[in-house]
């Protein structure tokens, strides 16, 4: 496995990373490994995170899916000077919680030419259970060139 330092939107465990978008970063995603075909991460959810009932939000479920598929397909075409954009979030909430520390995994279901498919499993630590899960299907497209990218 390789150490998620040096791709964009990627938060690492690494405290002195700090390619995460400000999204990711308020998502509480931190990708620990990642590989072309997998992803391991992590969250620490807490108030921020809850709606007004004192329970995550779903969109912060979807956000990790979109997250930690993102950032290992986007892995996974760098070096072709790809990049991928997701194209459909699926993402099905099955459990509540009140927060604390969530595991991540995502694996590669497909990995064509032009589209990935990924799963993504968020998991609450300790017990294991399983609270969302997710498919994310991406297209790959040319890295921009972000010297021509407004807000950049």
């Amino acid at each position: 496995m390789i150490d998620s330092g040096g791709f964009p939107d990627a938060s690492s465990s690494d405290a002195s990373s700090s390619d995460a978008s400000a999204f990711v970063r308020a998502s509480g995603l931190v990708v620990d490994e990642v590989t072309t075909t997998s992803l391991r991460g992590h969250a620490d959810l807490g108030e921020e995170h809850l709606t007004a009932w004192g329970t995550v939000h779903g969109g912060v479920y979807a956000s990790i899916v979109e997250s930690a598929g993102g950032a290992g397909a986007g892995f996974a075409v760098a070096d072709r000077g790809q990049i991928a954009v997701g194209v459909h979030n699926g993402t099905d909430f099955l459990r509540p919680s009140t927060g604390g520390r969530v595991e991540v995994t995502a694996h590669a279901l497909f990995q064509g030419r032009s589209q990935q498919l990924w799963d993504v499993v968020i998991s609450q630590s300790g017990s294991g259970a399983v609270l969302a899960r997710g498919q994310l299907r991406l297209q790959n497209v040319p890295r921009p060139d972000t010297a021509a990218t407004p807000g950049r």
